[in-house]
């Protein structure tokens, strides 16, 4: 059986909520799922799943929270490749360029990224977290492949 992990960083609550409907999507699938703070979260959680969705908002000049960027740092200096990856998160202004370097970064280091990412801007309503739940079933389908 596949696993997923969805692991983010949420200041406002706004990032936090988009989590929990990706992970309403993945688990939808009756794939198993782990919802984690990053600050929970570890790399073994990272090694052992069959793909990881990270969810940052948007910070200062449109870069990753500074705890997801350690994280991913992290990841990067253990070498974990190769893994179904999806991103997501909120932003207040800009045009998703952090999002879009996080994306190229994953790829970068082997992820098989899903799709261009997933942002919504400010607190998402109903009709952005339908959007989140897809995106969580995409990862899966992904997976599946």
């Amino acid at each position: 059986m596949s696993k997923v992990e969805v692991i983010y960083w949420s200041g406002t609550g706004n990032t936090e909520m988009m989590a929990k409907a990706v992970m309403e999507g993945i688990e939808s699938r009756g794939v198993a799922v782990s919802l984690k703070e990053v600050a929970d979260a570890t790399l073994a959680d990272v090694k052992e799943a069959d793909a990881v969705v990270f969810g940052s908002p948007s910070m200062g000049d449109e870069e990753l929270a500074d705890e997801m960027e350690k994280f991913v740092s992290e990841a990067e200096k253990a070498g974990i490749t190769g893994k179904v990856a999806g991103t997501f998160g909120s932003y207040d202004w800009g045009d998703g360029e952090w999002m879009r370097d996080f994306v190229e970064r994953l790829r970068n280091d082997g992820f098989d990224v899903v799709e261009d990412s997933l942002i919504v801007e400010l607190t998402p309503n109903e009709e952005d977290l339908e959007e989140c739940r897809e995106y969580g079933k995409e990862v899966v389908r992904r997976v599946e492949r």
